[in-house]
Order: C-alpha cells, then sequence, then structure tokens
C-alpha cells in the first residue's frame, strides 16, 4: 500500500487497516525508527480509557446498591 507524506508531515492511515486494528479518532502510537524503517505501536489504552464512555445512560450508583442489597440478603 503506498502513502503520501503531507507538507505538514502527516500521513493517513488507511481506513481498512484502523478498522482492522480498532484504531480510533485520539489513539496514540509509539515511533520508532528500526533498520532505516518506521515502526508505529499503538500504545495499548488504561483500564479507565477502555471503559470510557462505556456505561452512559446508566444509573450506576443504582445498580450497586441493588447488588449490595442482594449480597446481604442471600447471606
Amino acid at each position: 500500500m503506498l502513502l503520501r507524506l503531507s507538507s505538514k508531515g502527516q500521513v493517513v492511515i488507511p481506513k481498512t487497516i484502523r478498522e482492522s486494528l480498532r484504531l480510533k479518532n485520539g489513539d496514540q502510537f509509539q515511533v520508532r525508527v528500526i533498520d532505516g524503517k518506521i515502526v508505529l505501536e499503538p500504545v495499548a489504552k488504561g483500564l479507565i480509557e477502555k471503559l470510557q464512555g462505556k456505561y452512559v445512560g446508566y444509573d450506576m450508583l443504582k445498580i450497586l446498591e441493588e447488588e449490595h442489597r442482594r449480597e446481604i440478603e442471600n447471606e
């Protein structure tokens, strides 16, 4: 696959590659030069970043209280 470097030094990662690696806007990469080649490695997301937005719309306090109530009842 042939890519072009922009005047600002930017390279676009093709959509098929982004989708196959599940890359999203804002993802970070480690950049290295190995044997004269540019290597980009996605930086693993922390647990907080992975969960961000996953439970939007859920009343987590209510869910936790109900779970706690069930645990007490089952003791």
